[in-house]
C-alpha cells in the first residue's frame, strides 16, 4: 500500500513494507514509538517539492477544493505506473474520490490510514531527508497566512479603513488651510491692503508674503517663479501708492512664520489627495469613474465601509448625505430632496439645472451597480465604471436635446411623425359645380299665426300682472285699517288718563 502525506514543503509518497501490522489501530501506533519502527514500516520513495509559498497556496486551495492539481497528477503519475494494484491511502475522502475518478487508482480513507498519518507526522523530519525543521516551521507559518488570506480574500491594498480617515483628514486639512490663509490676509492687510485683491489665490498670497517680508521690498525682488507676468506688475504699481501702516521686524517674523504654516500644509494636503486617489482607484475603481476620488470617498466614509455601501439600494445612495433634510421635509409633508453627497459628481455638474433631478437617479442607480462590483468582484479594471457613465453621459444628451425616451430604447407610447410628401398633380377648384340657393318668403297666413300667438301671450302676462297689483293692494289696505284702529284705541287710552 502507498500512502499520499501533504507537508507544508510539498507531497510526499510512502511505501508500507508489512501490511499486517496495519491490521489494527492499537497496533500501529507502536509501530511509531520510534524512528527505528517507523522506518521499518514505511519507506519513502518520491517527494515533491513546492517552488514557492504561491505554488503551495495553489496546492493546498486545490485539496480544499476536492480537486487535483497539475503538479500532485504529474508526481502520482511519475511514481505510481499503470497495472498496479496497490491501494493509496491519502488524509481527504474526497481527494480520494477524485484521484480514482481521474487517474483510476484506488483510494483508501478509514481509522487506520488515519493512525498512520499521525504516526507519519510524528516522525516527519527523520522520514523525509532533506527537510530541516527551522525550514519546515517557516514554510508552514508562511502557508498558514496565505491560505488564511487567501480564503478571507484579503487584500492590503482593499482595506477601506484607509479612505475613511484620509477623507476626514482631507476635510480637516482644507479647514484649517481656509482659517490660516485668512489669518495670513488679515494680519498683512494692515500692511499691505492693495495685494488681497491682486492675488486671489492663498498658496502665491503666502508665498509671496513669506518672500517679501515688508512691500518696500517689492522692487528689488523676482516673483516670476511665484505670480504671473501681469500680477507682478501690478504689485510694483501699487506697493508706491499703498496706504498700509509700517509694521516692525517682529510683526514680519511671526507673519512669516504662519506663511510657513500655510505652505506646508497645503503641500502636505496634495500628497494626501494623491494618496487618496490611489487608493480609491485600487479599492473603488468603478465608484471612481462614477463619481470621482472626492465623492466616492465621502460615500464610503458615510455609509462606513465599501460593504455597507454596496447594501444600500439605489434610492439611498441618490440621498446620502442629505439625511436631515429628507426627515425635515418628511415631518413638514413637503417635497424629500432630489440628491445628496452625489450632487457634487462631475456628471451632475455639467447637466442643467431642470435636469438634475433626473440625472441624479440614473447616476445612483448606475453607481449602486458599480459599488456592488467593487465591493464583492474580484476583478481590478472599472470596465462596468466606464460602461456606466457612458450611458449617463447619453442619456444627458438626450435631455439636453429633448428626447425623453428611456436608454434601452424608443419609448413605447410615442408614435413616430411621417414624413410629408409633395402630390406631383396640384388639384383646381371647379367652379361650375356651385350652385345658388333661391330665397323663400312667408306666406301671409303664417305671419298673422305667429303675430296672433304673439299678442295672447302678451295679453295673458298683463292680466298676470294686474292680479298681483290688486292682490298686493288688498293686503296693503287691510293693514292700514289695523294700524288706524290701533293709533284710535292709544288716543282714547291717553283721554281717558
Amino acid at each position: 500500500m502507498l500512502v499520499l502525506f501533504e507537508t507544508a514543503a510539498g507531497h510526499a509518497l510512502f511505501k508500507v513494507q508489512d501490511e499486517s501490522k496495519l491490521a489494527k489501530v492499537e497496533t500501529i501506533t507502536k509501530q511509531f514509538e520510534t524512528i527505528d519502527q517507523a522506518n521499518q514500516l514505511i519507506k519513502l520513495k518520491g517527494f515533491h517539492a513546492f517552488k514557492d509559498t504561491t505554488q503551495a497556496v495553489a496546492a493546498v486551495a486545490d485539496t480544499l477544493d476536492a480537486k487535483i492539481g497539475k503538479g500532485l497528477r504529474k508526481f502520482l503519475k511519475k511514481n505510481i505506473s499503470d497495472g498496479i494494484k496497490e491501494k493509496l491511502a491519502v488524509s481527504d475522502k474526497a481527494l480520494g474520490s477524485m484521484i480514482k475518478e481521474k487517474l483510476g487508482i484506488p483510494c483508501v480513507y478509514d481509522a487506520c490510514v488515519f493512525e498512520l498519518m499521525r504516526g507519519i507526522r510524528t516522525h516527519m523530519n527523520s522520514l523525509i531527508t532533506g527537510l530541516e525543521i527551522e525550514d519546515l516551521k517557516s514554510m508552514t507559518l508562511g502557508l498558514s497566512h496565505s491560505l488564511s488570506r487567501y480564503k478571507l480574500k484579503f487584500s492590503a491594498d482593499k482595506v477601506d479603513t484607509m479612505i475613511i480617515q484620509a477623507i476626514g483628514l482631507l476635510d480637516e486639512l482644507d479647514k484649517e488651510i481656509n482659517a490660516y490663509s485668512m489669518r495670513v490676509r488679515e494680519w498683512f492687510g494692515w500692511h499691505f491692503p492693495e495685494m488681497g485683491k491682486i492675488v486671489t489665490d492663498n498658496l502665491q498670497y503666502a508665498k509671496t508674503v513669506l518672500k517679501m517680508g515688508v512691500r518696500s521690498e517689492i522692487k528689488s525682488l523676482d516673483f516670476s517663479d511665484i505670480l504671473g507676468e501681469d500680477v507682478e506688475m501690478a504689485l510694483r504699481d501699487v506697493c508706491e501708492i499703498s496706504m498700509g501702516t509700517d509694521i516692525s521686524e517682529e510683526d514680519v517674523f511671526n507673519i512669516r512664520a504662519l506663511c510657513d504654516q500655510v505652505i506646508s500644509l497645503t503641500e502636505y494636503r496634495s500628497q494626501l489627495f494623491d494618496y487618496l486617489k490611489n487608493r480609491m482607484n485600487a479599492i473603488a475603481p468603478n465608484l471612481t469613474v462614477m463619481v470621482g476620488e472626492l465623492v466616492g470617498a465621502r460615500l464610503i466614509s458615510h455609509a462606513g465601509s465599501l460593504m455597507n455601501l454596496a447594501k444600500h439600494p439605489a434610492s439611498t445612495v441618490q440621498i446620502l448625505g442629505a439625511e436631515k433634510a429628507l426627515f425635515r421635509a418628511l415631518k413638514t409633508k413637503h417635497d424629500t430632496p432630489k440628491y445628496g453627497l452625489i450632487y457634487h459628481a462631475s456628471l451632475i455638474g455639467q447637466t442643467a439645472p431642470k435636469f438634475k433631478g433626473k440625472i441624479s437617479r440614473v447616476l445612483a442607480a448606475k453607481t449602486s451597480l458599480a459599488i456592488r462590483v467593487d465591493a464583492l468582484g474580484e476583478g481590478v479594471e472599472a470596465c462596468i465604471g466606464f460602461d456606466n457613465r457612458a450611458k449617463v453621459e447619453a442619456r444627458i444628451r438626450q435631455l439636453d436635446n429633448g428626447i425623453s425616451n428611456s436608454l434601452s430604447g424608443k419609448g413605447k407610447m410615442k408614435t413616430e411623425q411621417q414624413k410629408y410628401h409633395k402630390p406631383e398633380h396640384v388639384k383646381q377648384y371647379n367652379a361650375e359645380a356651385d350652385m345658388q340657393m333661391g330665397t323663400r318668403k312667408r306666406k301671409v297666413d303664417q305671419v298673422t299665426e305667429t303675430d296672433g300667438l304673439l299678442d295672447g301671450k302678451k295679453v295673458e302676462k298683463k292680466e298676470m300682472k294686474a292680479k298681483k297689483k290688486k292682490e298686493t293692494a288688498e293686503e296693503s289696505g287691510v293693514t292700514e285699517e289695523k294700524e288706524k284702529k290701533k293709533k284710535k284705541k292709544k288716543k282714547s287710552v291717553s283721554t281717558t288718563s
